[in-house]
């Protein structure tokens, strides 16, 4: 878990990568082989309280001092597939973005010199030895990244409203790694056809890198994580941003400027008004 998804709990969303088993080299491949036949694995939320606990502790953990041994499972088709948490290298990965997201004084409050230091001495000396190394995982706080929708198509949405026992509501999708990298692809021939180079674009190309890093038989998710208890039940049941997204880049494809843009202006306006809630009070 990030250092910066930990702060903001639970308003987090995140993309994952679940490979199969053959992507893993020996041993590491025979260890998630044994994992997955566990009885009861642990869930997102078992891994936000770890690093919770983690920041509470005095000192703050910013970054934990082994990495972990768990991952997410899931099938695709009948296999088996992996998403490793790989905790220790996020945590890395969110320190050096930390100093441009928070005053000092806030940051020093949050997690001290001394703690994020010695962390980014534990990192360089890490990435030496593993420069090859890449989280599973991605995660954003306060939105969905409009550039992560374009990975999906409406009909894999799976949304499951709070059942009154303390489980859900919960919101996701799901595709095959080559149906992502198809839509990926098109994206990106679309709008480089039809608008400038921009901030989508450039963010479309990082995950496309991010996306072949991983086995081509992989399963790709998008989930709304803490994000479902940002939006009143009815506006999460509707929420279709993947559908939104398809729509505009089909009404860009098509030359029609005008369908595109309203495509836009609804998806802009939804993911404004969930942004906004974390300035109130």
């Amino acid at each position: 878990m990030s250092v910066v998804s930990s702060v903001l709990v639970p308003y987090t969303s995140y993309l994952r990568i679940y490979e199969p088993l053959a992507a893993f080299a020996e041993p590491e491949r025979s260890h998630w082989a044994r994992y997955a036949q566990r009885g009861e694995l642990p869930t997102a939320q078992d891994e936000l309280r770890r690093s919770l606990a983690d920041l509470a502790s005095t000192p703050p953990v910013g970054v934990p001092a082994r990495e972990s041994g768990d991952a997410f499972v899931a099938e695709l088709d009948g296999v088996v597939c992996v998403c490793p948490w790989r905790t220790r290298l996020r945590g890395w990965l969110a320190l050096e973005e930390l100093g441009g997201m928070f005053p000092a004084n806030v940051l020093d409050a949050v997690l001290p010199a001394v703690v994020r230091g010695q962390a980014a001495a534990d990192h360089e000396r890490w990435q030496r030895l593993h420069p090859d190394a890449r989280p599973w995982i991605r995660s954003t706080v306060w939105q969905v990244p409009v550039r992560w929708f374009v990975l999906f198509h409406d009909e894999e949405r799976e949304y499951a409203a709070a059942d009154g026992e303390g489980a859900g509501p919960v919101l996701r999708y799901r595709t095959p790694m080559v149906e992502a990298r198809r839509r990926l692809a098109r994206a990106l021939r679309t709008l480089r056809g039809h608008v400038p180079e921009g901030p989508l674009t450039e963010g479309l190309v990082d995950v496309g890198r991010w996306l072949e890093e991983f086995h081509p038989r992989s399963l790709v998710e998008l989930d709304y994580g803490g994000l479902v208890h940002a939006l009143p039940a009815e506006r999460l049941a509707g929420d279709r941003s993947a559908a939104d997204v398809t729509e505009g880049l089909t009404a860009l494809r098509d030359g029609d400027g005008e369908g595109a843009g309203e495509a836009y202006a609804r998806l802009a306006e939804r993911w404004r008004a969930v942004r906004d809630l974390q300035f109130t009070n």
